[in-house]
């Protein structure tokens, strides 16, 4: 299959080459991000794989259409980029990859939270300037806390037990489904209005939909523990980010961890280290203390690269050969 491969980088290509040995697509690779100017670009191509920031709207996806185009894979879970029913409508497959990376997501969220409530990052920054004091730099114990985690899909499920478990924490959960192995470890279901008002800590690990859209909002805040930390490895847009610096300002909110930002496309994944950052409401986010953000990178380990490279190129594999697509997303799922 002729694939065309927007938003890659080096280890997209690296880890897309490496996997596509087994498969023998031909990968034509874009550093662009696909959008209605660059759909173009996939002319001669049977697919297009697209990343998190890449658009799939309507428009493009009609372009797509006009060229032939009746794959989509996303080399991610998110799909809140895809307009699904005008996909659906033009008959074209969206899959995308749900389950590549829980361990590595859960993980980083919880070395997220712990570098911010430990000061970890204020204390490398100190030690570069050869400043060992420790005056700031008290932080708290995780144990006893209770830790809300919102979504306990494979990535909630491994943080939910790891807080559980593994720091004794009391642990509040919310999500469509229940899980039973973590009721049974002592997990209780909640609905999320409650949640965001018992918790010290609230982890997103949902998919972003209508429902989900700014969960995390001022009135969550207005209703939260005084200090309770965020922390938001999931989607940006789950988060009002202007409602979560008042709630920082106020100091209700007593802590932001985020690897996500609801206007990350136009930062995220490219060296701007020379540019004057546009977005005043993330330069903002920057000058709080109790503030740590990373780049998207909460994905980003070998092995997790190795999955997503071979469960896209292995669906991309079945939709040429006209078989099931077990990683289908169909407009259903935003249908209710």
């Amino acid at each position: 299959m002729r694939v065309a491969v927007f938003s890659t980088k080096a280890y997209d290509r690296r880890f897309l080459l490496a996997a596509n040995a087994a498969f023998g697509h031909r990968l034509t690779f874009f550093e662009a991000r696909l959008d209605e100017k660059t759909a173009v670009l996939a002319e001669d191509h049977d697919a297009v794989c697209v990343f998190v920031n890449d658009r799939v709207d309507r428009p493009v996806l009609e372009a797509l259409a006009k060229m032939g185009i009746r794959t989509v894979a996303l080399r991610c879970a998110g799909f809140n980029n895809v307009d699904l029913r005008a996909a659906e409508d033009l008959a074209i497959d969206v899959v995308r990859v749900p389950a590549y990376s829980p361990l590595a997501v859960s993980e980083f969220t919880v070395a997220l939270l712990m570098a911010l409530d430990r000061k970890i990052h204020r204390a490398w920054a100190r030690v570069r300037e050869n400043n060992f004091a420790l005056d700031g730099l008290i932080g708290r114990n995780l144990h006893g806390r209770t830790v809300g985690v919102i979504g306990t899909g494979r990535i909630g499920a491994l943080v939910a037990r790891a807080f559980r478990l593994g720091f004794g924490c009391e642990v509040l959960a919310s999500d469509v489904h229940r899980d039973p192995e973590l009721e049974a470890m002592g997990v209780r279901y909640v609905e999320p209005a409650e949640l965001l008002r018992q918790v010290d800590i609230v982890t997103l690990h949902c998919p972003l939909t209508p429902e989900t859209h700014h969960i995390v909002n001022a009135a969550a805040i207005e209703a939260a523990r005084p200090g309770m930390i965020v922390v938001n490895t999931s989607r940006g847009g789950l988060i009002d980010t202007g409602a979560l610096i008042e709630g920082l300002k106020s100091r209700k909110i007593g802590g932001v961890a985020l690897d996500v930002y609801e206007q990350e496309a136009d930062l995220f994944f490219e060296d701007l280290s020379s540019e004057i950052i546009q977005d005043d409401v993330f330069q903002r986010l920057l000058t709080f203390p109790n503030v740590l953000i990373t780049g998207h990178q909460a994905f980003l380990t070998e092995e997790a690269l190795g999955a997503i490279a071979g469960a896209t190129l292995e669906s991309l594999r079945l939709a040429e050969a006209g078989g099931a697509l077990p990683l289908r997303v169909t407009a259903e799922v935003i249908r209710g």
